[in-house]
């Protein structure tokens, strides 16, 4: 990605100001079918999924009591894992944006709900409902642009340390929600931050977040295994019990990662929006700042519906049983303004977020600059842009960005 206002060809400069007012009328019309016509069917759906993951954990719990025995282990473990991730998904992640409050069911509403998670709800609705959906993509005032820890656009500065970003990337997969309740509490910058400096809602979410993992911990980690001491399986249930955690980290973190990394998606300039955004304007950036997952009805539920990251960008607060019937329409749209509506299966959009994180943890130009020919003299450059002062690093990296761009408009 680079910020769209600085590629050489704009992917919307084609529309006009009137095009883009009226994606936002017809994008309000999508929005407004939806709203007029959700009802008791809607209603059912959800309160069948929460039903149906609470039985499918109770029920796994139960096999884990016998998980010495190794088929139960295998059946108690996947079950938990699915559950796990059901709760986080489809159920969790989609009542919290506040999908389901217009049934007024206040055990199913966004401001009453609690998931399976070391994020604690409210802090996770700040970093991700306020923040990130507000400020998508745009370079700067978007966080989950790498998250604070990775650098996934060409506008982000290079340091060396980012070498390591796709081990950092592969360790965060492994154990995502932990990283993801640090995200939410900006854990890096405040901890960087004198005491006294530190704003006084950082200690109080510090306290919330430990109080919750400690009680996530305690519950996966000694009070079922201990429920299992009677059968002798206190240490196969502990390690079910991790194990699910982790399988659910990697596939939500995969999930996640396609909705935003993927080669093609659109980053935007803080300087490039305007101070008093339209709606079509707002729209637009999150038609181009996010991208689908083709895939079976499988896939779609089991990524909470986010398989089809464009529509729920457009309209967050919309139940997820629904995007589906939505993403027709909207596809159209694209087509209709020839815009690029970027979909694709799941192993090609997760290959495509690694690549781009393992080739931006090099400076701007390297890869394009190296071939086997020259590719120790190149391993030469990369030491020395490493190990320079700050101020001629930056010039340096500025020559190879340029030297690049050169190469690849001779060969176009």
């Amino acid at each position: 990605m680079t910020a769209m206002t600085k590629k050489s060809e704009n992917p919307t400069e084609h529309l006009t100001p009137e095009d883009i007012e009226q994606i936002g009328v017809e994008l309000d019309a999508i929005r407004q079918d939806i709203i007029d016509s959700r009802g008791a069917e809607d209603a059912a759906y959800i309160r069948k999924v929460i039903k149906a993951q609470r039985s499918l954990e109770l029920g796994s719990r139960a096999v884990l009591l016998f998980s010495a025995l190794p088929p139960a282990w295998v059946v108690g473990t996947a079950g938990l894992t699915v559950a796990k991730i059901i709760d986080n998904m489809e159920i969790g992640h989609n009542i919290m944006h506040g999908q389901w409050d217009w049934m007024r069911d206040p055990k199913i509403h966004s401001s009453t709900w609690e998931w399976d998670n070391a994020s604690t709800a409210e802090g996770w609705k700040h970093s991700h409902n306020e923040v990130h959906h507000t400020h998508t993509n745009i370079i700067g005032k978007d966080n989950d642009l790498g998250y604070g820890i990775m650098r996934v656009d060409e506008d982000q500065q290079w340091t060396p340390a980012l070498f390591g970003q796709p081990v950092y990337n592969f360790l965060n997969m492994l154990v995502f929600e932990y990283g993801i309740a640090a995200y939410d509490l900006e854990l890096g910058r405040n901890l960087r931050l004198p005491k006294e400096r530190r704003p006084a809602s950082f200690q109080r979410n510090l306290k919330a977040t430990v109080n919750k993992i400690r009680g996530q911990a305690t519950k996966d980690y000694l009070v079922h295994p201990a429920l299992s001491l009677a059968t002798g399986s206190f240490l196969t249930t502990l390690a079910a019990n991790l194990t699910a955690n982790v399988a659910r980290n990697v596939w939500t973190h995969s999930v996640i990662m396609c909705g935003h990394f993927p080669e093609g998606v659109e980053t935007y300039e803080k300087a490039a929006i305007p101070e008093s955004e339209t709606r079509g304007e707002w729209y637009l950036r999150q038609m181009l700042g996010a991208a689908n997952i083709s895939g079976s009805q499988a896939v779609h539920f089991m990524s909470g519906n986010l398989s089809h990251q464009i529509e729920h960008h457009l309209f967050p607060d919309l139940p997820s049983n629904r995007y589906a019937e939505i993403a027709p329409k909207v596809k159209a749209l694209f087509e209709k303004y020839d815009l690029n509506y970027h979909t694709d299966p799941l192993p090609k959009q997760v290959f495509s977020a690694w690549h781009k994180v393992v080739r931006l943890s090099l400076p701007n130009g390297w890869m394009e600059l190296t071939n086997r020919k020259n590719f120790v003299q190149q391993l030469g450059v990369l030491k020395k842009v490493s190990t320079a002062d700050p101020r001629t690093r930056r010039k340096m990296l500025k020559l190879m960005d340029a030297q690049a761009k050169r190469q690849a408009r001779a060969a176009a």
